[in-house]
């Protein structure tokens, strides 16, 4: 059923995302045990889950409940409901956990919020940086008071792509051969660990572009509306939605090369 999106629930969703956000970045930063341990493992033995990414998709997932009881969720670490609003949470607690696990500070909660299949709203909060970034649909994208914009677009050749790996060795491996050939083709490749916040460093024009393979909803729910809302444009395979398959981030005029190359590159397949 589709149910109107209105200004008014659009910014009742936000207020809710950035006060879940918060929460979370609370208790990762200041809850963080001196000695943190991996809970669980899942993809490969290098896939990893804490004991905080339960503890704050818990903290997460309660509030969302209480404040917005009707609404459905889709978290990283199995919460999963059905709800009767229209209105879908997609929640990451902690996006770049190996970086949290490691004391880096490239990690970051995700919190977007689905109506009827499409993001209206995204929150990515970086604590250890000290930025939140959020975006409405048909609203732009902010950090703080900065209204945010994607960097006008250099040739491919002068252009700083963002990129990230899985954690099946195989599928490194030809993510690996894929930066080989590209590498020499761009101005440099960065590799944070953590997607959202490279879609947001897109959204803020700190990266020209960012592309990987193998993202969950969780990992580009939030980061894809903000990188959008800057002027971004966000894609797959040519005529495709980013998915698991492959995600694409880039300034207007970077995009189209880069996902032709990625294309020729056979970037979407392991």
């Amino acid at each position: 059923m589709t149910h109107p999106v209105t200004d008014a629930l659009k910014a009742e969703l936000l207020a809710v995302a950035l006060e879940a956000a918060d929460r979370a970045g609370t208790l990762l930063r200041e809850g963080r045990p001196a000695a943190l341990g991996v809970a669980a493992t899942k993809t490969s033995p290098i896939d990893v889950v804490t004991e905080m990414d339960i503890a704050a998709e818990k903290l997460i997932t309660g509030f969302l409940a209480e404040r917005r009881p009707h609404d459905g969720l889709l978290g990283e670490e199995g919460a999963s409901t059905e709800g009767t609003s229209g209105i879908r949470w997609v929640v990451d607690p902690i996006d770049g956990t190996v970086n949290y696990l490691y004391g880096l500070p490239s990690w970051a909660v995700s919190i977007a919020a689905e109506a009827d299949g499409e993001a209206v709203v995204g929150v990515v909060a970086a604590p250890a940086r000290g930025e939140t970034y959020r975006a409405v649909l048909g609203q732009g994208a902010w950090l703080g008071e900065q209204r945010l914009s994607a960097r006008p677009a250099p040739p491919l050749s002068q252009a700083l792509i963002g990129t990230g790996f899985g954690y099946v060795a195989a599928r490194r491996a030809a993510q690996a051969e894929v930066l080989r050939t590209l590498l020499p083709e761009v101005r440099d490749i960065r590799r944070g660990g953590a997607a959202a916040i490279d879609l947001c460093d897109v959204a803020c024009g700190r990266l020209d572009g960012y592309y990987e393979r193998g993202l969950n909803p969780w990992d580009l729910a939030a980061g894809a509306l903000i990188a959008r809302e800057a002027g971004a444009l966000t894609g797959g395979r040519p005529g495709e939605p980013a998915s698991g398959e492959l995600t694409i981030a880039a300034s207007p005029g970077v995009f189209e090369p880069l996902q032709a190359r990625l294309e020729d590159l056979g970037a979407w397949h392991d």
